[in-house]
């Protein structure tokens, strides 16, 4: 039985039903096939924007992680919505918090549940310390480098203190990025009374009281309320071969699947 096809899909001067493109952004960022990266996004991207949709709509659940795959991305996405005109809606699930809100501020409008957690605008250095177990068991660590840098914060050696002053320049520096970016696209909307750049997060209703959303909202409702009833949603999201889902790539996996959980769980998610 042959299916049937719209009779005005083939009449260029009747008008068809406006259509959102829906892009998935979920889980953390990172420059792995396992997290959310530009490379791999690159064509969802490319595709969401082509077929002249009457805008973009990112769901977005991310507690963050690179911040410069969060640049590129978020780069993207404002580079082709500001070509084709089309304007981009960012909904906020259970967290957009760190590289996630920055993948929510390349969105001209932010909505969120009255449970979703934003911002936590800051940068983050973590990991441990292991000098003291090497010793233990007898193990000696031997490193020979050119360059004085070059063993920068090595874990098996005592945390220097000029190492310490060094990283906490270099998370300044990527700190005033954010900042710089997030004022960029929010602008005026960011409530100029507190210090919203200090790692925090605020939920809900405090988020759009604060200017990091613009409202309370989920996509389909707020959606067709913008564009009309029949609005319809072309879903997009990432799809792995089944060489990614065995073997090597499958314990790869499964360990930046602890690593995810480990960012959800900050937010307590």
């Amino acid at each position: 039985m042959k299916r049937f096809i719209p009779f005005k899909k083939y009449l260029p001067f009747v008008e068809s039903d406006p259509v959102v493109a829906v892009l998935r952004l979920q889980g953390t960022i990172s420059n792995s096939s396992r997290g959310l990266d530009d490379i791999s996004l690159a064509p969802l991207i490319e595709k969401a924007f082509r077929g002249k949709p009457v805008a973009v709509a990112l769901e977005i659940n991310s507690p963050g992680g690179s911040p410069v795959q969060s640049s590129l991305i978020a780069a993207r996405i404002r580079r082709l919505a500001e070509e084709k005109e089309i304007p981009v809606f960012a909904f906020v699930e259970d967290v957009a918090a760190s590289g996630g809100y920055w993948l929510a501020s390349a969105a001209d409008e932010i909505y969120a549940d009255r449970g979703s957690m934003l911002g936590s605008i800051g940068v983050i250095s973590a990991g441990f310390g292991l000098s003291d177990l090497i010793g233990r068991y007898g193990v000696e660590r031997r490193v020979h480098t050119a360059g004085k840098s070059k063993s920068l914060l090595d874990p098996f050696q005592p945390q220097k203190p000029q190492d310490v002053e060094r990283l906490k320049v270099w998370l300044e520096q990527l700190h005033t990025y954010f900042i710089d970016h997030i004022k960029s696209r929010r602008g005026d909307k960011l409530a100029q009374d507190q210090d919203l750049f200090t790692g925090d997060v605020w939920i809900g209703e405090k988020a759009v009281e604060v200017g990091l959303a613009d409202g309370i909202g989920h996509l389909v409702p707020v959606l067709k309320d913008r564009f009309g009833a029949k609005v319809r949603f072309r879903r997009l999201s990432q799809r792995r071969s089944i060489f990614q889902r065995f073997g090597a790539q499958a314990v790869h996996d499964a360990i930046g699947g602890i690593e995810e959980r480990t960012a959800f769980g900050r937010f307590g998610l």
